[in-house]
């Protein structure tokens, strides 16, 4: 398959972001996480992401004042070993986007983090919705102006794998963590980046 564009998630298959939660949680920062992303996956409509990631870290008993921290500490999200170079021979093949759950604001300070040009960015906030809603997906592949089949989403989470399938791209899961495998069906499923460079 030639695909003409990839979209990423930003948060979990760009970036690890799961270190920085873990830090700030005192070795919960997993379970932290975990229920935040059921949180934004169950919120549909956008809230402030910020209250839903206090909101988490309150229901885990992390502590109130956590999404505070993790906050004034998000210049800290530091990108995959190999994102940087990956994501720059894609960039300069085919056109790229990022849909995330976070902020608009938080994104372009996550985007900055990754070293590369990132043209479209498509935040929950700005498409109304949290992923898996098909809205975000939806918004990236207008703004990249390509059909859905001749677009790979790279998912990082494993809602991302059912939002973007649904609405009709390929979909190459970066399973970093090693996630057994679940009811969801990614067209492929690497815990690195690298064999993305053999797709596109």
């Amino acid at each position: 398959m030639t695909y003409e564009a990839v979209a990423f998630d930003l948060l979990t298959a760009l970036l690890d972001s799961w270190t920085l939660w873990e830090e700030i949680a005192s070795g919960h920062g997993i379970a932290w996480r975990d229920r935040y992303l059921e949180l934004t996956y169950g919120a549909g409509r956008y809230v402030p992401y910020e209250q839903l990631v206090e909101q988490a870290a309150l229901d885990v008993g992390v502590g109130r004042g956590a999404g505070d921290d993790l906050m004034k500490r998000w210049d800290e999200l530091t990108p995959w070993p190999e994102t940087t170079e990956v994501l720059s021979v894609v960039a300069a093949r085919v056109p790229v986007a990022v849909v995330t759950n976070c902020s608009t604001a938080l994104a372009r300070r996550a985007v900055d983090r990754l070293g590369v040009e990132i043209p479209v960015v498509v935040t929950a906030e700005h498409a109304g919705w949290y992923k898996p809603d098909p809205r975000p997906y939806r918004e990236a592949l207008a703004q990249l102006g390509q059909p859905a089949d001749s677009v790979l989403f790279v998912a990082g989470s494993v809602s991302d794998i059912g939002g973007a399938a649904g609405v009709g791209m390929d979909v190459f899961w970066h399973n970093r963590r090693g996630i057994a495998p679940t009811d969801a069906r990614p067209d492929c499923r690497y815990r690195s980046l690298d064999p993305l460079l053999d797709l596109v």
